[in-house]
């Protein structure tokens, strides 16, 4: 009687638990149209398909009612019994709870989204680049049928009204005393949305007629376009206008002042909170103090690598330079840097070259090597990042196609220099590789391309990206496994190979993984010190421009060279991007460190290449959620026989 009990409270909380979270995924998605357009989400469930022409609704009165729903869901999860659900399910019912704990925390707790100034800018932008980006490819190379374009129309035209509750938002944020940085409000507030502006005035249009040609529908879609383009456009310089209004002080020639109130840094988020997300966001129980403090060794480890890789490339090329003391190292680190940087790209459109190349190498190095199983097809599409998104993609970013669906391609993004040479230099020839890895393959695009192969071996939950996409209301549990796997890829081409021993990287390609390596590691130290108050903006800028590039001097300094004003100007852009996202720095290297741990655990189970080959695509099944939630059931299942 005792077994038939247990058989059928499992069988119940089976069912319980698999209609609970599809409530809760459905709902999620509903609430966040943007994110189910980027997730592909009208192919996960046709009840979504009308969202694709909406705007997330962030009305006080509607995130009350969210939050009404996420707590009804979340005392039903927790009801039930976890020795009930499966591996798979636990770990399911973890992610979820994760997930709307910080869901609530955010909207009831810090009610984040009176100062959520990035998120409004960018989502109505993204929202529409991403829907755009998942359409369906027609004969002719058109793209998008007549119902597809009839959304984005339909999703333009809620930008105005979306925009005035944002203005109700911020309004109400200040009121608080709870109102964004400055820094964002100048970069993701005043400078995006005149980007936006221009966008949807006409880079909208530009972008839509060539895939729009020949079909039938394209003179009434244009039309339409063009009129909603031209409103959301007003509304777009409306808000920026309300912002200068609200925060600015003065504006022209030199610069933007803003209002006195307004001026002190207003980033940080503090230890307490800090602490929380590692717990409850990231799954990391490691002290904020311990985090802040044990990345000083590793970063010392990381720079001293770095500088054995520099001398061995500079013996290599009979340059004569001295590595005798500290001081003389440093110097002769950056002689090298400088050196590899002639030979550079002179226009961006080579650079793209250079990128598309780097990752049709890396792609031969893994075939040549049988590390993954490579279809014949695989493709990778590198593009110039858009003028609205520059503020928040550092260098390079990637966005996937949509998971859910068929259609649609990943993007590689390489963020443009317009033309200035020292940033150029930054992006030299053997820079790129190691970016290739991180952004292409084998990392995020590898990654992604796997994961979207496998979908139905992943629960939607995984997929989730609680808050936003990117940005600064996001959670950012997803980036441990997807960054830190992107991370991880770029170690993983410097390992040795059956038919390179030295791995991928020539010499010089190897100090810029290095060198990735070394300003990951020190993202840690920076984004714990800013959050918790031990390091100032400025400060961080100055570690990062003299650790990372070897140059030392503040970058405050007056008459700097066009090499360390390009590396301050670089800093500055970094630095800008952990000061609005707490944590997300940190989940590369934490993400790489868990994967290494797990993988060293695998190998003991099944070594070699095979069961390298197993670990890899076990992890790639387990989605976006973080790594210590699933290592049990990975490591279990490496025990089993494929």
């Amino acid at each position: 009687m005792k077994i038939l009990a247990l058989l059928w409270l499992a069988a119940g909380s089976h069912a319980r638990f698999a209609d609970l979270e599809k409530r809760y995924v459905t709902e999620f998605l509903r609430r966040n149209p943007v994110v189910a357009t980027y997730l592909g989400a009208s192919a996960l469930d046709p009840s979504l398909s009308k969202i694709d022409g909406d705007l997330r609704d962030w009305s006080e009165t509607s995130i009350a009612a969210e939050d009404r729903f996420y707590r009804g869901i979340r005392r039903s999860l927790a009801a039930i019994p976890a020795r009930a659900l499966s591996a798979s399910e636990r770990i399911d019912r973890e992610a979820t709870l994760s997930q709307i704990d910080f869901l609530l925390h955010q909207d009831s707790g810090r009610r984040y989204w009176r100062r959520a100034l990035d998120t409004y800018v960018n989502e109505a932008f993204r929202g529409v680049d991403w829907q755009m980006q998942g359409m369906a490819e027609l004969p002719g190379g058109r793209r998008g049928t007549r119902e597809e374009w009839q959304k984005v129309v339909e999703r333009v035209s809620r930008i105005p009204a979306y925009l005035a509750i944002a203005r109700e938002n911020i309004d109400k944020g200040v009121e608080a005393g709870d109102w964004p940085d400055s820094r964002m409000i100048e970069r993701d507030g005043l400078a995006a949305s005149e980007e936006n502006a221009k966008f949807f005035a006409k880079g909208l249009m530009d972008a839509a007629s060539p895939q729009l040609t020949g079909s039938a529908y394209s003179a009434l879609v244009l039309s339409d376009l063009h009129r909603e383009g031209a409103r959301a456009a007003i509304a777009f310089r409306k808000f920026r206008s309300y912002l200068v209004t609200r925060f600015v002080e003065a504006e022209g020639g030199a610069g933007v002042v803003f209002a006195q109130r307004f001026r002190a840094d207003h980033f940080a988020v503090g230890e307490a909170e800090y602490a929380w997300r590692l717990r409850h966001a990231l799954r990391v129980d490691e002290p904020v103090v311990s985090l802040f403090e044990r990345s000083t060794r590793v970063v010392e480890d990381e720079r001293n690598r770095l500088v054995e890789a520099a001398r061995k490339v500079a013996d290599a090329r009979g340059m004569r330079l001295d590595w005798a003391s500290a001081a003389a190292r440093e110097a002769s680190t950056r002689a090298v840097v400088d050196e590899l940087a002639k030979d550079y790209p002179k226009t961006d459109e080579e650079m793209l070259g250079w990128y598309r190349d780097a990752s049709l190498r890396l792609v031969e190095f893994a075939r040549r090597n049988a590390m993954f199983e490579i279809p014949k097809e695989y493709r990778l599409e590198v593009v110039v990042t858009p003028p609205a998104l520059e503020a928040s993609v550092d260098g390079a970013g990637y966005y996937p196609a949509p998971v859910f669906k068929e259609s649609g391609v990943g993007r590689f993004y390489a963020s443009p220099t317009h033309g200035d040479v020292e940033k150029l230099k930054q992006n030299n020839r053997a820079s790129i590789a190691d970016l290739s890895a991180h952004e292409g393959f084998p990392g995020h695009d590898w990654h992604y391309k796997v994961m979207t192969v496998l979908r139905r071996d992943i629960a939607p939950v995984r997929w989730l990206t609680p808050g936003e996409v990117e940005g600064s209301s996001s959670m950012w549990e997803d980036s441990m496994a997807s960054e830190g796997w992107a991370h991880y890829g770029e170690a993983l081409m410097a390992e040795p190979q059956p038919k390179d021993p030295n791995g991928f990287y020539t010499p010089e390609e190897l100090v810029y993984e290095l060198q990735g390596a070394l300003y990951r590691d020190l993202r840690v130290r920076i984004d714990v010190g800013l959050h918790t108050g031990k390091i100032g903006f400025s400060e961080a800028v100055d570690i990062f421009s003299e650790t990372v590039d070897f140059l030392p001097g503040s970058c405050s300094m007056p008459g700097l060279s066009p090499v360390k004003a390009a590396s301050c100007d670089s800093a500055r852009g970094a630095i800008f991007r952990y000061s609005k996202w707490p944590t997300q720095a940190i989940t590369y290297r934490l993400g790489k460190e868990r994967i290494l741990a797990m993988r060293a655990q695998a190998q003991k189970i099944l070594p070699g290449a095979e069961g390298e080959r197993r670990f890899h695509m076990l992890f790639m099944r387990q989605g976006t959620i973080p790594p210590d939630l699933f290592r049990d059931e990975l490591l279990a299942q490496m025990k089993r026989k494929p």
